[in-house]
């Protein structure tokens, strides 16, 4: 070896680490393809190789960094610098799961969520249906299904994510949010019968919040300082480009939107058509003219 020596200027003690460095390496990109070989001719799932290879390049991959740094580091005769090293190394290696683990701990002592509750996150929306170490899993509401109904899905989201994005609670404290109807008709409807007509709607349909979950819901107010006006249904009114629109606003269950909307707008759909004073707008175009306007027809078309 003197060559590599001259070569190199290495000495023989780097000259003996470098071999041990090079022996270490090979072994173990050895074992690792005769195990993954050895599993491959005995499963032939594809699901137990893919585990099998990311477990032994994650096994391999620690114990040649180990072995690496057990032939390099001549700090193993200081333990405290070792484990000083050793400590920062995996802290940087292990970033995203260190995060997760606190993330862990955080949905355990602050309860930013529980099972059950139904949040949304960097825009997944979804109930909360199991807690682990490292994430969490929500049966997905929404996306391109309409009215929060769920789509089947089950996400499972890193723990860590709490730390860098914000998080909405549908049902934390009470399980009622806020649904708004908006009903378009036309300038020359008669918008006092319409107003009626939905305001009798939310008295027969919309949930009776008040009578159910008032208390609670004011609790909960006190608790976050939230202040809280009447919780009764509401119809306001506003004027648009294409006629008056009239907003129902009531409270529901997080978990009943569609079904409460669905019965009222067949209440407020079969009254208006009985109702000939009333119709429903949409974008349309007027034109009015001034003055007389006279028709021409073009010789070449007239019969």
């Amino acid at each position: 070896m003197d060559w590599i020596r001259d070569t190199f200027g290495i000495t023989t003690a780097a000259q003996g680490k470098v071999i041990a460095s090079i022996v270490a390496v090979v072994v173990l990109v050895l074992t690792r393809w005769l195990v993954l070989r050895a599993i491959q001719q005995r499963f032939e799932e594809a699901g137990v190789g893919y585990r099998a290879r990311k477990a032994a390049t994650y096994t391999a991959t620690v114990l040649g960094m180990a072995i690496l740094a057990w032939i390099w580091i001549d700090a193993f005769d200081d333990l405290p610098t070792f484990l000083g090293l050793v400590s920062a190394g995996v802290a940087i290696a292990l970033a995203d799961v260190l995060k997760n683990l606190v993330g862990w701990m955080y949905i355990l002592s602050r309860r930013p969520f529980r099972v059950g509750d139904r949040i949304e996150l960097d825009g997944t929306k979804g109930d909360v249906v199991d807690v682990r170490l490292f994430r969490f899993s929500v049966m997905e509401v929404g996306n391109w299904v309409d009215a929060d109904q769920s789509t089947g899905r089950l996400i499972h989201i890193p723990n860590g994510m709490l730390f860098t994005t914000q998080v909405a609670n549908y049902t934390e404290g009470f399980e009622y949010i806020w649904f708004e109807i908006p009903v378009l008709i036309t300038f020359e409807s008669d918008r006092r019968a319409a107003r009626s007509i939905m305001e009798q709607a939310l008295r027969d349909h919309a949930p009776d919040v008040e009578r159910a979950a008032g208390s609670s819901i004011r609790e909960t107010a006190r608790n976050y300082h939230i202040k809280i006006g009447a919780l009764t249904p509401i119809v306001y009114l506003s004027v648009q480009d294409s006629g008056v629109l009239l907003t129902c606003r009531f409270l529901v269950n997080v978990r009943q939107q569609r079904g409460v909307a669905q019965g009222i707008w067949s209440a407020i759909l079969d009254e208006f058509d009985r109702n000939p004073s009333i119709e429903l707008a949409y974008p349309t175009v007027r034109t009015f003219f001034s003055g007389p306007v006279a028709i021409t027809r073009d010789p070449d078309t007239a019969e």
